[in-house]
């Protein structure tokens, strides 16, 4: 308790006493201006425009789950090689991000490995200014975090499949239920909490994306988030009330986002029997 009271609901409370009003971060005096930074937040096109960007990742977040499931399904029965497949696959996720944005941006570089490759299968027409072109560059970065975080949904996945006891699918076996039929009325309702889990997490995450957009465009053609926007308006212009303010506004709309997901998908017991 102590630690979460210091490092969490201190740093909160500071964060919404600090968006009430104007200060730099080094002057010993704050002005107090009210209301008027959540009203530049939510009123001023810069500010709430770069949400937009959030759904680049939103749409790649549903990717990675699906990937994610389709490998933990897989894995979770016997297969060739499944302990060194089940490796490879949380691997990225055990990586630092700043170190994953730097492998990448070899990767999409012009002449990297990306257009290497591309020029290797014939394919070299293909190339593009991966990080250059705001019309891929925002697609280039989701794909990177869909590499990066897969690992941690399938783990999740892997664990809540593994713990559905074995004599359902001996039972289902005996029935003749087949793989999809397995998956459909054994593996999914036992995981569906884990499922609306990934959810929850693959929307607030992609509301708060911020290491693979910094490390490897810094915001750049048409890439930066409302995160990274958050994070030059503290550091870089020194407004430290706006920025409050600004995540101030990202809890709030996490939080509603979370509580309108678990009306919609209610956290039911879960029941094979």
């Amino acid at each position: 308790m102590a630690l979460l009271i210091t490092f969490t609901y201190v740093p909160v409370a500071n964060m919404v006493w600090y968006s009430f009003h104007k200060w730099d971060g080094l002057d010993v005096t704050m002005d107090p201006v009210g209301w008027d930074n959540y009203v530049r937040v939510l009123t001023d096109e810069r500010y709430w425009r770069v949400f937009l960007i959030s759904l680049y990742y939103f749409v790649a977040s549903f990717a990675q789950i699906a990937i994610a499931l389709y490998f933990a399904v897989l894995l979770s029965f016997n297969t060739r090689f499944r302990n060194l497949f089940k490796g490879i696959l949380f691997f990225p996720y055990l990586l630092n991000g700043v170190a994953v944005g730097f492998v990448f941006l070899y990767l999409f570089q012009p002449g990297g490995t990306l257009d290497s490759v591309l020029e290797l299968v014939g394919l070299g027409e293909h190339t593009r200014l991966w990080l250059g072109d705001p019309d891929v560059a925002n697609i280039s970065l989701a794909g990177t975090s869909v590499w990066r975080f897969t690992g941690l949904s399938f783990v999740l996945f892997l664990g809540a499949i593994q713990s559905i006891p074995g004599e359902i699918y001996e039972a289902a076996d005996l029935d003749g239920a087949n793989r999809w039929h397995q998956f459909r009325y054994i593996i999914a309702p036992g995981i569906r909490r884990i499922i609306s889990l990934s959810f929850i997490l693959a929307i607030s995450g992609s509301l708060a994306v911020f290491e693979i957009p910094f490390i490897m465009t810094g915001g750049a053609n048409g890439t930066r988030t409302f995160v990274v926007q958050a994070y030059e308006t503290a550091f870089q212009f020194r407004q430290i009330g706006l920025a409050s303010a600004m995540a101030v506004v990202l809890l709030l709309i996490v939080l509603l986002v979370t509580w309108i997901q678990r009306r919609l998908i209610p956290d039911d017991e879960v029941s094979l029997s």
